[in-house]
């Protein structure tokens, strides 16, 4: 598999390592302020192009990889308030975008475990909820993709849980708490609290590997299934693996 780097620092350099262990050659890498290489002959061979960049500039990477037919997965927070528009951009081309907030597998195990607990949580109003994410300070981004992610896990499985903010909060709105410290690969915390005492379910990501191995393997399951087009998610692959 030929794969096209956008985003060349410290995700994109594990992202490279993975691959090339795996088998893969990465034929162009395209960091800040290189634009042109999407013009190149070498990008133009790509497989698949893998995006880890900013939010500011995630969206206008998707056209520029789509426009030249290649499928993207990406792995950028912070833009999905423009979701709508990528959708249609997206189903305009008939191209395939693969977008996850976290492609840790753990992390995607914790997600059903949080959907789960928010269902039993249900008949138990007494208990609130609320988040906490931790991430190295060069993560600009709040509340973390995956922590949002998490929160709409929760909305749409308790009914008593409307929504989240960042400040404030009530019965019916979940506070979702960001720190940024050192080169904390990812933390993610919920807690459902009660007069008497709390349950809680954490994630800790040891390292950025579990997030670039799954990158890959992403990347892996588009190239193999040019036929699925629109935008996909981990939920998407893992279902279609085997896992329910």
């Amino acid at each position: 598999m030929k794969i096209a780097l956008i985003g060349y620092g410290k995700m994109g350099h594990a992202i490279e390592r993975f691959a090339l262990q795996r088998g893969h050659e990465i034929v162009c890498r395209i960091d800040a302020g290189d634009s042109g290489a999407f013009d190149s002959p070498e990008f133009a061979s790509a497989d698949v192009a893998i995006e880890f960049t900013m939010p500011s500039a995630a969206v206008g990477n998707f056209a520029c990889a789509l426009e030249k037919g290649i499928p993207v997965v990406s792995g950028t927070t912070g833009w999905t308030a423009e979701m709508p528009q990528v959708e249609k951009m997206v189903a305009d081309m008939d191209a395939t975008l693969f977008w996850s907030s976290n492609f840790s597998i753990g992390v995607n195990l914790f997600m059903r475990v949080n959907a789960f607990l928010a269902g039993i949580m249900e008949g138990f109003p007494q208990y609130g909820v609320s988040m906490k994410e931790i991430h190295h300070i060069h993560k600009l981004d709040h509340p973390s993709g995956t922590a949002i992610t998490l929160a709409e896990g929760i909305i749409a499985n308790n009914s008593h849980i409307k929504g989240w903010t960042e400040t404030g909060g009530d019965e019916t709105t979940m506070v979702i708490e960001h720190q940024r410290q050192g080169e904390v690969p990812g933390t993610h915390i919920v807690s459902w609290q009660s007069p008497v005492d709390a349950i809680t379910i954490e994630h800790r990501a040891f390292s950025r590997d579990g997030f670039a191995l799954g990158a890959v393997v992403a990347a892996e399951w588009v190239v193999a299934h040019p036929e699925r087009k629109g935008v996909l998610s981990m939920g998407d692959m893992l279902k279609e693996m085997g896992a329910s």
